[in-house]
């Protein structure tokens, strides 16, 4: 579909009961229906803690949806997110198991989720997200806004969905595949195989750097790694 901005992937008209998300390690997976809808509330939350338009969103990358539903929250907001939970940001999303490792800050809202946080003033990230509205209003969001930082390095709606349109074009997929991420969630490429993905309404089989043997037509590989999938691209041929 033609999008500007990542946002537009995710229009309620697209909600069904294909999956979008599969985490093999949890033996997770999300609908297309649930995955927008958790998406929506996700940006709603981040807007409650003081996320807008400029701010920054920094996310643990553990393979989990957690993490990728707050980055598509940011977007629909027009923030930007980093898969560096060490950066200054306005919201920091971390697993529960590391709360303990961020020290308070006044200017920074810490969130966490797979449990209750041990600390009052830490957000419990999946309570928050369950009670939130499951509609998002319309946000203008500038198509050469950053949305996305990774080592230094910022990359912009338009970026983002003109690398995915490449590899949608590559690896031909459709809407009844499956596309395996076998790269750290933490590299932009994992982000552009996510959007390629919704671009094309296939399936994200969000693997991350293990050697996890899962059910896909296509893989998005690290340089020099042989897929175990027949069809794939190498991260680093993607142009970003």
């Amino acid at each position: 579909m033609q999008a500007s901005v990542l946002g537009d992937l995710l229009p309620r008209d697209r909600r069904r009961e294909q999956p979008a998300l599969v985490v093999p390690e949890g033996d997770r997976e999300m609908s297309y229906r649930d995955f927008f809808t958790t998406a929506y509330k996700a940006g709603n939350v981040l807007r409650f803690l003081g996320v807008r338009e400029g701010r920054t969103v920094a996310i643990d990358p553990t393979v989990a949806p957690e993490p990728v539903l707050a980055f598509l929250g940011a977007a629909q907001l027009g923030a930007q997110a980093t898969f560096d939970p060490t950066a200054d940001a306005r919201v920091r999303l971390v697993p529960v198991a590391d709360e303990g490792d961020y020290e308070p800050e006044a200017a920074t809202k810490l969130a966490v989720y797979g449990g209750p946080p041990s600390a009052s003033a830490t957000v419990h990230w999946e309570q928050q997200v369950w009670s939130e509205n499951p509609g998002f209003p319309v946000t203008d969001v500038d198509p050469d806004a950053t949305v996305l930082v990774a080592d230094g390095t910022t990359y912009s709606h338009r970026d983002l969905l003109t690398a995915a349109d490449s590899v949608v074009d590559e690896l031909d997929r459709s809407d009844d595949d499956r596309l395996a991420i076998r790269v750290p969630l933490s590299t932009p490429a994992a982000i552009v195989g996510l959007v390629a993905a919704l671009a094309a309404e296939a399936t994200a089989v969000l693997v991350g750097d293990a050697e996890t043997a899962v059910e896909a037509d296509a893989a998005l590989v690290a340089a020099g790694v042989t897929a175990p999938e027949s069809v794939s691209i190498a991260a680093d041929s993607i142009s970003l």
